[in-house]
């Protein structure tokens, strides 16, 4: 990861993390484990961050399809939000 002050490093928790600024360091992740220069001294430290930044992708996705979800099903519902102005 890049030391910019829109990217967290690697001690912000992945579940604080919003999904676009996790993504970004999974994606750095990735880059840096296809590398030809792979430290195997942080190998699994940096796999295990990966994997939280996974799950918390995960997560968000999930939220946002149930929020998604649920709007939708009010704009169903009679009575819900009407489409007319």
């Amino acid at each position: 990861m890049t030391g910019t002050d829109d990217a967290p490093g690697p001690d912000v928790p992945a579940t604080e993390l919003g999904y676009a600024a996790a993504r970004r360091e999974l994606e750095a992740i990735v880059a840096e484990l296809d590398g030809d220069a792979v430290d195997v001294d942080h190998l699994a430290t940096r796999v295990r961050r990966a994997a939280e930044l996974i799950a918390a992708c995960r997560s968000r996705i999930a939220e946002a399809t149930l929020e998604v979800t649920q709007v939708v099903a009010g704009l169903d519902e009679v009575g819900g939000p009407s489409a007319e102005p």
